[in-house]
């Protein structure tokens, strides 16, 4: 961390986006009543030796609300993508239509849609736990500014940072609310 207030408050900042755009990414993951490609993209298939993520190996498109089609760019590699989609444990099962996969979207049972609204909101708590971390760290690079040798920073001027720092924690914490509360209304529909 920085020596300065204004890089202080920057780094800062920056950590507690990473943390935020790390729970967006694992919102897109979890499973809602309707298709959508994010569903798998990121399954690791096996192929030719490497894990490789499904979305560099095929298009993912949803023809209908609950259905998705994978079209293999390479039509050797649909067995494996379809054993990847089958070991990941969410209950999709990929039918072979010749050069491309079908997956019939089931509806989630409200037991199981409990489940993953849980899942959003440890997921969320988890990404709070790292913004209050980042808090913690910027608050102590605030008060290490009053130890500075050779740069004198007014004791207000700290007490400000801090202020500072935890307006961005309230905004970065609200933010994952958002994001989590708008994730499990969307695991919620029927």
């Amino acid at each position: 961390m920085s020596t300065d207030p204004d890089m202080i408050l920057l780094e800062a900042e920056e950590a507690m986006q990473k943390a935020l755009d790390y729970l967006k990414q694992e919102m897109r993951g979890i499973r809602t009543g309707r298709a959508h490609p994010a569903l798998v993209e990121h399954v690791k298939v096996d192929y030719y030796g490497s894990m490789t993520d499904l979305k560099a190996l095929a298009s993912v498109s949803v023809p209908e609300p609950a259905q998705l089609l994978i079209k293999p760019f390479d039509q050797s590699s649909i067995s494996a993508i379809k054993s990847a989609i089958e070991a990941t444990g969410m209950g999709l099962n990929p039918i072979s239509e010749g050069k491309q996969l079908r997956i019939n979207v089931p509806a989630l049972s409200t037991e199981r849609r409990q489940k993953l609204s849980s899942q959003c909101r440890k997921a969320a708590e988890e990404q709070k736990v790292a913004i209050r971390n980042v808090r913690r760290d910027a608050n102590k690079h605030a008060d290490g500014l009053s130890k500075q040798a050779g740069k004198h920073f007014p004791e207000d001027e700290i007490e400000k940072l801090k202020e500072e720092i935890q307006a961005l924690l309230k905004k970065f914490e609200d933010d994952v609310d958002k994001t989590s509360e708008a994730k499990i209304k969307e695991v919620m529909e029927v």
